[in-house]
């Protein structure tokens, strides 16, 4: 009996199948609460349903007047525009030098990403102890140098670039990972031919290795950027008994999307942020896609 679908008609249902069924776990857990945040951004809500009421637009026009959205607004864009670049300098810098290492280079790759699988929480928590003013060993040694304690995580000058430091410490690792799969992807054809042609160690990073890192570079600008967009973790914990501060200098979009949810109980005017930090996020993406990414001819 011959069969109703060819090969090729079977196998490509088979794979639709397949596909379907991350698809829907997408679409239920990623898109409907998106969709879910900007109705629920035009109603006042305080968590009763009976008290719900349709605002429209109020809580985008209140936006435009709320000083510390602003704040949120301004620490997350300098959280992203200071960690990122320095994440990936870094990141590519310790691959260039761990590439050249012949021996334990698995060994230096663990130590490297073993930071990036601790869970956050732990991080934020040590680092809140070592960065103590008081009792801290960043002061400890600091003092042993004659410098002077520095406040670090409870001072409004020093904390949004300390935090950023953490951050970028603690993702470090994922980078380092991403950018050697990417530099020993690279075949050494290349890179003989041109040593056969006199170029330098300069000019064979700049017109072999960055070009065709470009697709790692790409996809790590990405993540990164989202993550920072999103930090709410080692917000939170780094200085517990004052999220967000000291006087808001930490605080992010993200953290205040909680406290105006969980603390204040405003859940619509949390949506209508939410849908700002998404459009924000989706906004950057597209443009960095469009500005790193180009094509490499082989």
């Amino acid at each position: 009996m011959k069969p109703r679908f060819s090969l090729a008609t079977r196998e490509a249902l088979w794979a639709l199948a397949f596909l379907a069924i991350p698809l829907v776990f997408f679409l239920f857990i990623r898109i409907y609460p998106a969709f879910q945040a900007l109705w629920l951004s035009l109603f006042e809500w305080n968590a009763d349903p009976a008290k719900r009421h349709y605002v429209g637009l109020e809580h985008y026009s209140r936006m435009l007047t709320d000083a510390t959205l602003g704040k949120a607004l301004r620490n997350t864009v300098l959280y992203t525009v200071i960690g990122v670049p320095l994440q990936l300098a870094l990141g590519l810098i310790l691959a260039l030098l761990l590439q050249s290492v012949t021996r334990l280079r698995d060994l230096f790759r663990a130590i490297y990403f073993t930071p990036y699988i601790t869970p956050a929480v732990a991080v934020a928590w040590v680092f809140s102890w070592m960065l103590s003013p008081n009792f801290g060993i960043v002061n400890e040694v600091l003092g042993l140098l004659g410098i002077p304690a520095q406040k670090f995580l409870t001072s409004p000058a020093q904390a949004l670039p300390t935090v950023t430091a953490i951050v970028v410490w603690q993702n470090l690792g994922f980078q380092v990972v991403l950018f050697l799969a990417g530099l020993e992807s690279i075949p050494r054809t290349y890179y003989e031919a041109a040593r056969i042609d006199g170029a330098g160690g300069w000019a064979t990073f700049r017109h072999i290795t960055l070009p065709l890192l470009n697709p790692v570079m790409v996809f790590s600008a990405v993540i990164a950027t989202i993550g920072f967009l999103q930090l709410f973790t080692q917000v939170v914990n780094l200085n517990f008994t004052d999220q967000g501060g000291p006087v808001g200098s930490t605080l992010t979009l993200a953290l205040y999307i909680y406290q105006l949810a969980f603390a204040r109980f405003q859940l619509g005017y949390a949506a209508a942020v939410t849908v700002l930090l998404f459009g924000l996020i989706l906004i950057i993406t597209l443009v960095q896609l469009r500005i790193l990414s180009r094509r490499v001819e082989y």
